[in-house]
C-alpha cells in the first residue's frame, strides 16, 4: 500500500493535524522525503488541515473538558500557537455553561463540606475548567455571560 493511500485511509475515519498524521506515517516511510511530500501533496488538495483537526477536536472535546485541557491536546497534537488560541477563543466564552452542566450532571448540589467542596473543585479541575469558571459554578453565581 502507497503512503499516499495509508494517509487518505486514516482521513478517511476523522481529521488529523500534519504532526500527527506524519508521525503516523513515519515507520512507513521508505523513501527520503517521501512523506513530506505526501504530506504537502495532501494539504495543497485541502485533505489535510490543521484548522479543521482543532475544530474537530473542540467539537468532541468542549462537552466533558475545559480549555486547559483542549489546549493541552492540541498542544500535543501539534496545533501552533496562534490556531490553538484562535480555536478555543470562542468556547471560552461558553465555557462556564458547559462546567455547569459538567458539575450539575455529576453533583448538582452546592457543597455543604470543605471536603466536598474540595472534591467538586478537584474533579471540575480535572476535567481543565480554570479556577475562576469553577469557583463562579461553586458559588451558584448563575449569571449569563454576555
Amino acid at each position: 500500500m502507497s503512503l499516499y493511500a495509508r494517509a487518505l485511509g486514516y482521513l478517511a475515519r476523522r481529521e488529523y493535524s500534519r504532526q500527527e498524521l506524519e508521525r503516523k506515517l513515519s515507520r512507513h516511510e521508505y523513501a527520503p522525503d517521501e512523506l513530506k511530500n505526501v504530506l504537502d501533496r495532501l494539504e495543497q488538495q485541502k485533505l489535510l488541515s490543521d484548522e479543521r483537526a482543532a475544530e474537530q477536536i473542540l467539537h468532541v472535546r468542549s462537552r466533558k473538558y475545559g480549555s486547559r485541557r483542549i489546549r493541552c491536546e492540541l498542544r500535543m497534537k501539534g496545533i501552533s500557537e496562534e490556531l490553538i488560541e484562535a480555536t478555543l477563543q470562542d468556547f471560552e466564552q461558553t465555557e462556564f455553561a458547559a462546567a455547569q452542566a459538567l458539575w450539575c450532571k455529576k453533583f448538582g448540589n452546592v457543597p455543604t463540606t470543605a471536603a466536598e467542596r474540595g472534591r467538586q473543585i478537584r474533579y471540575l479541575a480535572g476535567k481543565g475548567f480554570p479556577a475562576e469558571v469553577i469557583s463562579r459554578v461553586l458559588s451558584g453565581t448563575y449569571a449569563v455571560e454576555s
